[in-house]
């Protein structure tokens, strides 16, 4: 990816966005609130070396990360490091889980702590999800719920001024939500089964996709999604997959739409229990489908109902999140810069 041989500012922040397979750098300055400097690369983790134990994989990804920002600061230590990461997150800073990341849980990780002793920066870690919501909370006039839909699936609220979760890091894990008890139900990363991830996810809606194809082999080969895939099942992949949805594919939408029936009706629960009435749709996948996955999620939240609303409020409920990948960039660049300074190495979920 080439070296960036730049000597920060002391007005700047290093910060990063480790997902499940994308690793992201780049230079947040809080005075414009831009980023610069962005940089992405594989992560060293499960998806690179799948049959690597835990702490081997934790290893890696800490070394990836050390490395990554001595070659963006040209080996000076940053200002203040940010770090938004895949996995809940205590508000000691400990990584609890990274299904996405190392799979299936190991020992907390002290993230936060490791990376401020190797770089010599202050560093703060979060969720990237909490990243994320802090991003929006500069332009969102009230609370609201952020959901991913990418190779997995999360959530958080933003309410009265701070992301809900609990100082174990608790909450805002939807996509670990059972929704499948069924014992063929679809594998999570995590280890269990049924979990709303594993089914309305891009990697849950590519698998829901590729079982329908094999079923109904007569309504596949008339498909949009086969003239994309050469008629292949194995080729489907989720590019094809939402370039046939926003083409109005009928087989792909009606694939869709049976993997939006869960995530519906885990937005109904949050609505009812708590009374959000904002949910802003980013991710890969649901960026990738753009406006027909938000109005097919509309008409499942409409046949469900949201008690006290409309049809019309229902609509207004859901909105399609900026099409970039910079959320937990700027994200925890805005987070740094309402924390600042940072006296010691700190973390929060």
């Amino acid at each position: 990816m080439g070296r960036v041989s730049t000597v920060p500012s002391d007005g700047v922040f290093t910060v990063l966005d480790v997902g499940g397979t994308t690793l992201r750098i780049g230079t947040y300055d809080p005075g414009t609130g831009s980023l610069s400097e962005v940089r992405r690369m594989p992560v060293d983790g499960m998806h690179r070396d799948p049959g690597a134990p835990v702490p081997a994989l934790q290893r890696r990804v800490v070394e990836q990360i050390v490395r990554e920002v001595a070659a963006h600061t040209g080996g000076h230590p940053p200002r203040a490091l940010g770090v938004a990461f895949a996995g809940p997150i205590t508000a000691a800073g400990l990584v609890m889980a990274a299904p996405t990341v190392w799979g299936r849980r190991g020992h907390p990780l002290p993230l936060g702590e490791l990376l401020s002793e190797r770089t010599g920066a202050p560093a703060v870690v979060v969720n990237d999800l909490t990243a994320a919501a802090w991003r929006y909370a500069a332009t969102e006039p009230g609370d609201f719920c952020l959901l991913t839909i990418s190779s997995g699936i999360g959530n958080k609220v933003f309410r009265g001024g701070e992301v809900l979760v609990d100082a174990d890091g608790h909450g805002g894990e939807l996509g670990h939500w059972v929704c499948d008890r069924s014992p063929d139900a679809p594998l999570c990363d995590c280890g269990g089964r049924g979990h709303l991830g594993a089914v309305a996810s891009g990697r849950g809606v590519l698998a829901a996709a590729r079982r329908a194809a094999q079923g109904d082999q007569a309504a596949f080969r008339g498909s949009r999604l086969a003239a994309l895939c050469d008629g292949r099942v194995e080729r489907i992949g989720n590019p094809a997959i939402a370039q046939a949805v926003r083409a109005g594919d009928p087989f792909t939408t009606k694939v869709l739409r049976g993997t939006l029936v869960p995530l519906a009706q885990a937005i109904t629960g949050v609505f009812a229990s708590i009374g959000v009435c904002r949910y802003i749709l980013m991710g890969g996948f649901a960026l990738a489908v753009g406006e027909p996955y938000r109005r097919l999620l509309v008409a499942e939240l409409r046949r469900l109902g949201c008690f006290g609303l409309d049809p019309g409020q229902i609509d207004a409920m859901v909105s399609l999140g900026v099409a970039d990948d910079h959320h937990g960039l700027i994200g925890v660049g805005r987070l740094l810069a309402a924390r600042t300074p940072v006296p010691s190495s700190q973390g929060a979920s």
